[in-house]
């Protein structure tokens, strides 16, 4: 509903599995920590932190660790641990947060033009789906897999201090979103759409969705 108007199909290509909170040059152990923070974080996590009184930088991801090793920025977040590590970030910020309260997965899609996808013969429809299927279920067991060793490789190895948000900070992050969720979905009909669905999902959840997140990360 949400592609239509642009005459794309999207469809699922994979995940990369939840993400971290990020890495940080000193620990945050309340909402005070915020303010001030220079922080490389994008969209709406960006906008929810400066609520907190702390400031959004965009950084391209080659230049995340030179910003960190020079103090221009005092946290990022980037991915998880697999792909965090590859960036070498432990080396520059020896703090690495969870959960990922900004962006707890990132999914990733292919984009199809709807023209050329309904002009396809139905056999090849069905080559294209299930090549993207196939990348989902690969992408996502990889990452969840690379994960955990990755992490382990940073407790052991790189002398890397796990740690989680205080509660406190998580709840006020979460009364900032709702307040950016509902800024933009009162000036976007879609946008308020999609919020409603959100909503109602969370509530059928309850507490089973917490619950899950955390033993996933206590399991890392």
């Amino acid at each position: 509903e949400v592609y239509k108007p642009f005459d794309i199909i999207p469809r699922p290509a994979g995940t990369l599995d939840y993400q971290m909170g990020g890495w940080f040059k000193k620990k945050i152990s309340s909402v005070d920590d915020l303010k001030g923070l220079r922080m490389r974080i994008p969209g709406l996590g960006g906008q929810m932190l400066a609520k907190a009184g702390g400031q959004a930088v965009s950084v391209a991801g080659g230049d995340i660790y030179r910003y960190l090793d020079r103090g221009v920025i005092d946290a990022s977040e980037w991915i998880g641990p697999y792909l965090d590590e590859k960036m070498k970030f432990y080396k520059v910020a020896k703090y690495y947060y969870y959960p990922g309260w900004h962006e707890p997965g990132t999914n990733l899609e292919f984009i199809f033009n709807r023209q050329a996808y309904e002009s396809l013969p139905r056999e090849l429809r069905t080559v294209l789906e299930q090549a993207a299927l196939d990348c989902e279920r690969w992408m996502t067991r990889e990452c969840i897999i690379q994960n955990r060793e990755a992490m382990k490789d940073l407790l052991d190895h790189r002398r890397v201090k796990l740690m989680r948000f205080p509660d406190p900070v998580l709840e006020t992050l979460k009364k900032y979103a709702r307040q950016v969720y509902e800024e933009i979905a009162a000036r976007d009909p879609v946008s308020a759409k999609v919020y409603r669905a959100y909503l109602e999902v969370q509530q059928k959840l309850g507490k089973r969705g917490t619950a899950h997140t955390d033993a996933y990360y206590n399991n890392l």
